[in-house]
């Protein structure tokens, strides 16, 4: 991403917040440099986020104002009640999960929560789970089956937390059970991909009927920065690795493993995310809509036939 373009981007919506304030007054009216402004800002971004990047997509899904799933889940659902701990050992709080209606249809979510500064980054353990989440995360999906409710999953990591203390606590045991969990569900399942999908961190709770990205998220087995330290011996090469992993909405589009692309303004979904959501909002209630008309048996049999079919490929002659 140009960041001189960027940069006189901001200048100009500074400079237009300045008229809209001084535009109060009854006397001053800069309707016409406000206007002008404004188209100015318009052909930028349109040069500016017409033609990115796999690595300027990953800056945009990284971004400290892009939406959080608790964002997401105020602006979907009528209400939302949080239910904590995996009844275990205690309650992560990079995952949030609970139960929430859009009018009077009841769904069960399960999100991962990145913070917006420091402070909320260590509360949230900057995004990344520990086994706790996804044990956390099965309870609930567990409970969404025997009460018959949908499950909506939102996916924004960079990965699980690799501590040793995961690690001790069965981390990979964690994730590979939910995998497996989601897989046997008896209840629609859906993915929504909303910033990072990074690693087995975000496959633990992508096992759906339907995935859906945001047009600027990203979702992949492993971090730009992982790929690159393994292929290279060199995460500094994070950007060169992005451009080849195929990480981007459009990509997995184009593979077959995404079922829907969300479009976002010209910016990312921070500038105007009641718009996305409402978006959302209906991509969620079209899916799940159609997901029920299946029966239980149709519904795992396809669950099954979409995930055995990522990867296959024609053998070139």
């Amino acid at each position: 991403m140009d960041k001189k373009l960027e940069e006189e981007i901001n200048k100009l919506e500074d400079e237009i917040n300045d008229l809209k304030t001084i535009s109060k007054d009854k006397v001053i009216k800069p309707g016409k440099e406000i206007k002008e402004a404004e188209e100015k800002i318009q052909e930028l971004k349109e040069k500016t986020y017409n033609n990115l990047t796999a690595w300027d997509r990953v800056n945009i899904a990284r971004n400290q104002s892009r939406p959080t799933s608790l964002d997401y889940i105020k602006y979907i659902f009528d209400d939302f009640i949080e239910l904590h701990g995996d009844r275990l050992s205690k309650d992560d709080k990079a995952t949030v999960c609970g139960l929430a209606n859009i009018d009077d249809k009841s769904f069960t979510i399960i999100a991962q929560q990145k913070g917006r500064n420091t402070k909320e980054n260590i509360e949230r353990n900057f995004g990344m789970p520990n086994p706790e989440s996804y044990r956390k995360g099965l309870r609930l999906m567990k409970q969404a089956e025997k009460f018959n409710r949908p499950i909506i999953t939102f996916v924004d990591t960079k990965g699980a937390y690799p501590g040793i203390e995961a690690e001790e606590k069965g981390q990979g045991e964690a994730i590979a059970r939910s995998m497996l969990e989601m897989c046997r569900l008896k209840v629609p399942i859906l993915v929504i991909v909303i910033g990072e999908g990074s690693s087995g961190g975000a496959l633990a709770i992508s096992v759906g009927d339907k995935i859906i990205m945001l047009e600027n998220s990203i979702y992949s087995i492993l971090s730009p920065e992982g790929y690159a330290s393994i292929l290279w011996k060199d995460g500094s090469k994070a950007k060169e690795a992005s451009e080849i992993m195929k990480l981007t909405a459009k990509d997995l589009y184009d593979f077959g493993i995404v079922d829907t692309i969300v479009k976002e303004p010209l910016g990312g979904a921070q500038k105007d995310i009641k718009s996305v959501a409402k978006n959302l909002k209906n991509e969620i209630l079209k899916n799940v809509k159609e997901l029920e008309k299946l029966t239980k048996e149709e519904l795992l049999e396809n669950r099954y036939n979409k995930f055995r079919g990522i990867g296959e490929y024609i053998k070139g002659e």
